[in-house]
């Protein structure tokens, strides 16, 4: 398994056709199965992450860090994040990471800087705070997991991805163990971040999971706020 590969798919930076080849089907699955339309329809410009959120959030994602380059993306808003919050300005008006950004990320803010506390890949801990996330609000029922599995087994993933990802889809959220990956501030900005993404908080249950992880992340709340800064700028076109 290759965990950076992985996240990619994820984010929607290394779908591709993989992700085309499996959406043809799921929308016809989805018309059967009701509101998952949306669901399936972005899935091949947001990854597969794109599969656990609604409509407007995979329009987000897509317009955002997806289109440019997936991990890499996400340690450039964090680095930014990182670098306006340093600097002392209004999160508000802290200017937004670029395509340029990209490349000059500092190696340290990279996913795969250095492993989770744990051990384990850090681009694994990412992925399970975003699927905590998409699930914050309780909405993937049964028949979206079924959805969502049919989809994973469509994607030619190697034995080792399809089963890292089929059990994070059905474990319970662990916001502990989510927190917990984090070795380093980098790790835990980019675990809040990657949460952000996830969710556009309009909805009272994921307002309550982002400040409770941020919490047991440590995070300070003025990082907290050009961290959400990022996320709802992305890397603009």
């Amino acid at each position: 398994m290759d965990p950076t590969k992985l996240l990619d798919q994820f984010l929607g930076g290394d779908a591709g056709a993989a992700l085309g080849r499996a959406t043809g089907a799921a929308r016809q699955q989805a018309g059967a199965m009701g509101g998952l339309g949306g669901l399936a329809g972005g899935a091949a410009a947001g990854g597969l992450i794109a599969l656990l959120l609604g409509s407007k959030k995979v329009r987000k994602m897509a317009g955002g860090v997806v289109g440019y380059g997936g991990a890499a993306a996400l340690g450039a808003l964090a680095y930014r994040a990182y670098q306006n919050w340093q600097a002392g300005g209004a999160a508000a008006d802290a200017p937004a990471a670029t395509q340029d950004d990209v490349a000059r990320t500092e190696p340290r803010f990279l996913p795969d800087a250095q492993p989770s506390a744990d051990g384990q890949p850090f681009q694994l801990a990412l992925i399970r705070a975003m699927v905590g996330a998409a699930k914050a609000d309780g909405h993937v029922d049964a028949a979206e997991q079924t959805l969502l599995f049919e989809q994973v087994d469509r994607m030619g993933l190697d034995a080792a991805a399809k089963g890292f990802v089929f059990d994070v889809l059905a474990k319970p959220v662990d916001m502990a163990e989510i927190a917990g990956s984090a070795r380093t501030p980098e790790q835990a900005a980019e675990l809040y971040l990657a949460s952000r993404l996830a969710i556009d908080p309009d909805h009272p249950a994921e307002r309550a999971y982002l400040e409770a992880l941020a919490h047991r992340l440590k995070l300070p709340a003025d990082l907290v706020a050009h961290l959400d800064r990022q996320a709802e700028a992305g890397l603009p076109a």
